[in-house]
C-alpha cells in the first residue's frame, strides 16, 4: 500500500531547525502537494520521506513498514527530479531501462514494462535518440517513463516542471494529472507554483519555516485559509488584506479609512457574532480579486457592497481585466470583463461580495469563523 505516515519529524542542519516536527498522514492513492515559499522546506521533507536526508528525529513510514533505516532503494518508491537527471551519452530506451537492467530484471519482462510506460506517455517514437536531441518537455517525460517502469507504491516529484516553458507547463500538469487518475498510485508532489498545485492536488500542504500551516483540498485551502500567512500566500493574483477597525453603525461595519475617505464595509452575516467582541478594535478585511467586480456585476442572492475609489492600474489579460486601487493604504485588484474597464486616474464603483470576505485576527493572525 502507498499510505505514508510523518510522525514528529524533524531535520536539523547542525543548530538550523529546517523541519519541526510535522505530523502528516497521507492516504494510499492520494494526490499531495508541498507549496509555501523558497526555503520553508518542502524538498527536504520529500527528501526525508525518500531518503536521501536523514531524520534527525521522528519517524517515516510507508506502507506498514517504518522507513527511517531503510534505503532509498529499497522503499518501493520513485522519483522524478527538476533536473531530469538522465545519461545523456545513453538513449531513451537505455535510460528508462537502466535501473532494471541493474536489477537483472529478465529482458521480456524489461521489454514489456517499457512498451507500458512509453505507450502511457507517447514517447515510443523517442527510444533511440538521446536526451541531447529531445525536447525539455521530451525529457521530462523520459524522467517520468524511468520513475513509472518501477512500479512503485509511492512516486516523488520535487518541482519536475520548473524548467519548462509556460506552454509546455500546462501540458504536462494535465499529462501528470492524467497519470494520476489512471495509475491511482500515491503521489508527494513539491512545487512553487501554486497553479500548478491547486490544479493537481487532492491535498495541498501549505509549508512555512519547516511547518505545516494547514493540509486540506485546493477549495478549502482556497475558500477557507487558516491564517493569513496561507490566505496570502495562496491566490494568484494575491488577496487583498486590508485593516479596518469594527464599529456600531446601523449594524456592525469594519471602518476602512484612507486618503479616498471612509469605507464601511458590513461585517459577513455569518461573522457578527464573532466580531462583536472586536467592537472597537482592528480586523483583518481579506478581499480576493475575484469578489470585486464593477457595480451591478454581482449575480445571486449574495451580501453585495458598492464603495468607490480611484483606479490606480489597468492590466487587460484577455478573458478579463484587473482594475488595480489602493484600499486602506494597500494595493487591491478587481477583476471586471474587459468592457468594464476604465482609464487610469478616474473613479471606479465597485461592488464587493461579502459573503466570500475573509475576517482576520491581527494579533493571532487566525481567521475569523462563524464558530470562533
Amino acid at each position: 500500500m502507498g499510505k505514508v505516515r510523518l510522525d514528529n519529524v524533524w531535520k536539523r542542519f547542525g543548530s538550523n531547525e529546517v523541519i519541526k516536527g510535522i505530523d502528516m498522514e497521507i492516504e494510499d492513492g492520494e494526490f499531495v502537494v508541498l507549496v509555501g515559499p523558497s526555503g520553508c522546506g518542502k524538498s527536504t521533507l520529500l527528501n526525508l520521506v525518500s531518503g536521501l536526508e536523514t531524520l534527525s528525529d521522528g519517524d517515516v513510514h510507508i506502507g506498514e513498514r517504518k522507513v527511517n533505516d531503510i534505503a532509498p532503494k529499497d522503499r518501493d518508491i520513485a522519483m522524478v527530479f527538476q533536473s531530469y537527471a538522465l545519461y545523456p551519452t545513453k538513449t531513451v530506451e537505455e535510460n528508462i531501462t537502466f535501473g532494471m537492467v541493474t536489477r537483472r530484471v529478465p529482458k521480456e519482462e524489461r521489454q514489456k514494462a517499457l512498451k507500458e510506460v512509453t505507450d502511457l506517455l507517447h514517447i515510443e517514437m523517442l527510444l533511440d535518440r538521446k536526451p541531447g536531441q529531445l525536447s525539455g518537455g521530451q525529457r521530462q517525460r523520459v524522467a517520468m517513463g524511468r520513475a513509472l517502469v518501477r512500479d512503485p507504491e509511492v512516486f516523488l516529484f520535487d518541482e519536475p516542471l520548473s524548467n519548462l516553458d509556460a506552454k509546455l507547463r500546462v501540458e504536462m500538469r494535465t499529462e501528470i494529472k492524467k497519470l494520476h487518475q489512471r495509475l491511482g498510485k500515491t503521489i508527494i508532489y513539491v512545487t512553487h507554483d501554486q497553479v500548478e498545485a491547486m490544479s493537481l492536488a487532492t491535498r495541498i500542504a501549505v509549508m512555512d519555516a519547516g511547518t505545516i500551516r494547514q493540509i486540506a483540498p485546493p477549495e478549502e485551502i482556497y475558500e477557507r485559509p487558516v491564517d493569513l500567512f496561507v490566505a496570502s500566500f495562496i491566490g494568484s493574483p494575491a488577496m487583498a488584506l486590508v485593516k479596518g477597525k469594527v464599529v456600531q453603525s446601523d449594524g456592525l461595519k469594519l471602518d476602512v479609512t484612507d486618503e479616498e475617505g471612509t469605507v464601511l464595509f458590513p461585517i459577513p452575516r455569518e461573522l457578527t457574532a464573532t466580531a462583536k467582541s472586536f467592537l472597537g478594535r482592528e480586523l483583518i478585511l481579506g478581499l480576493r480579486p475575484e469578489s470585486i467586480v464593477k457595480e451591478g456585476e454581482q449575480r445571486g442572492g449574495r451580501q453585495t457592497f458598492a464603495f468607490e475609489r480611484r483606479i490606480d492600474v489597468v492590466e487587460p489579460t484577455g478573458p478579463d481585466t484587473l482594475i488595480i486601487f489602493t484600499l486602506g493604504g494597500v494595493e487591491a485588484i478587481a477583476r471586471v470583463h474587459p468592457e468594464d474597464k476604465a482609464p487610469v486616474d478616474s473613479m471606479y464603483r465597485f461592488e464587493v461580495d461579502m459573503e466570500r470576505a475573509k475576517l482576520f485576527d491581527p494579533e493571532t493572525g487566525k481567521r475569523l469563523s462563524a464558530s470562533s
